[in-house]
């Protein structure tokens, strides 16, 4: 009986590495195939660099092998708090028996970590960065409360550096053309994914570090803020626009908002013949309010002709 019971308890152990290799394990390669298409098109969404959304999951999941990422979906370690009414589970964290969200997919913990850092006051200047600037959101994460970690934000650029994950923010794995439509930096992204509507009508690319579209002829807010699931508000206060202004009257709308500066190629503009502050501010992908602060404007005030407007510092 003894030998009976010595041999099962050796096949027992033994089959633990055949059992933990048929459950399998996913890889960092894996994660960012299965998952990179949710961390663009939240990107697309909100604002986050896909390049953070990516490294965060990979990182606050064990690259999606954690037990709170297999059994709950929970990829980003976001517990419960006071505002969540969906499911949760409990696991041992900075204390036992912690509360976390549980989702009925992946992609539901994509979108609410998404709605988890817009919605947080403490994380609003991230989105004054650049979209690019992946170095500064993740040390701006850490600064902001994101992880105790003190490491954290070094883990996530180093996640970042390692796997490459800088390429999706700019919306694909390659950008296929850079142009000068009479905007500075201006981008060309080559790449389906950047869009969350499949159908779009409208490439979407970058100046600045900010998402803009062309308009074209028969255009509305209503149309472009549906393509990319903005409300038409969003679109009217990304560009600074009047409440009676028409979506025909200008070239090209932000789908986010601009930056606080312009690009460091451009520290001033020379204001010519007909340029408004308002279209300056198009022009270099700057908020209004920004340019105001620069050249001690008041708001409403408007350039003239010759001026020197200051595009990234106040005017000494």
């Amino acid at each position: 009986m003894r030998n009976i019971l010595r041999l099962s308890f050796l096949f027992a152990v033994l089959s633990i590495p055949v059992l933990l290799s048929a459950q399998g394990v996913m890889s960092r390669s894996l994660y960012v195939e299965n998952y990179h298409k949710l961390a663009v098109n939240e990107m697309n969404r909100v604002g986050i660099p896909a390049s953070i959304t990516l490294a965060q999951g990979m990182l606050e999941s064990g690259n999606g092998n954690s037990v709170l990422a297999r059994k709950s979906n929970n990829h980003f370690g976001i517990k419960c708090h006071n505002d969540w009414s969906g499911h949760k589970v409990y696991h041992d964290d900075d204390a036992r028996g912690e509360c976390f969200r549980k989702y009925e997919s992946v992609y539901q913990s994509y979108i609410d970590h998404s709605d988890f850092l817009t919605s947080k006051s403490r994380y609003a200047s991230l989105f004054d960065l650049d979209a690019t600037d992946y170095k500064g959101w993740a040390k701006g994460l850490k600064n902001a409360g994101y992880a105790t970690d003190p490491q954290y934000a070094h883990r996530l650029i180093k996640i970042i550096e390692e796997n490459d994950l800088h390429r999706f923010d700019l919306g694909g794995t390659f950008v296929k053309e850079y142009k000068d439509m009479d905007k500075p930096e201006s981008k060309r992204l080559a790449n389906d994914n950047f869009t969350v509507n499949v159908f779009s009508s409208h490439q979407v690319e970058l100046n600045n570090g900010v998402k803009y579209v062309t308009v074209h002829q028969g255009d509305s807010f209503e149309d472009i803020s549906n393509e990319f699931g903005l409300k038409s508000w969003e679109l009217f206060t990304y560009n600074d626009l009047p409440e009676n202004a028409s979506v025909q009257d200008y070239k090209h709308i932000y789908l986010q908002s601009k930056r606080n500066k312009a690009h460091r190629k451009h520290p001033s503009h020379q204001v010519k013949p007909g340029e408004t502050l308002q279209y300056i501010s198009q022009k270099y992908g700057v908020k209004m309010s920004r340019l105001y602060r620069y050249n001690q404007m008041k708001k409403g005030e408007e350039v003239s002709e010759g001026q020197v407007v200051e595009l990234r510092k106040k005017k000494k």
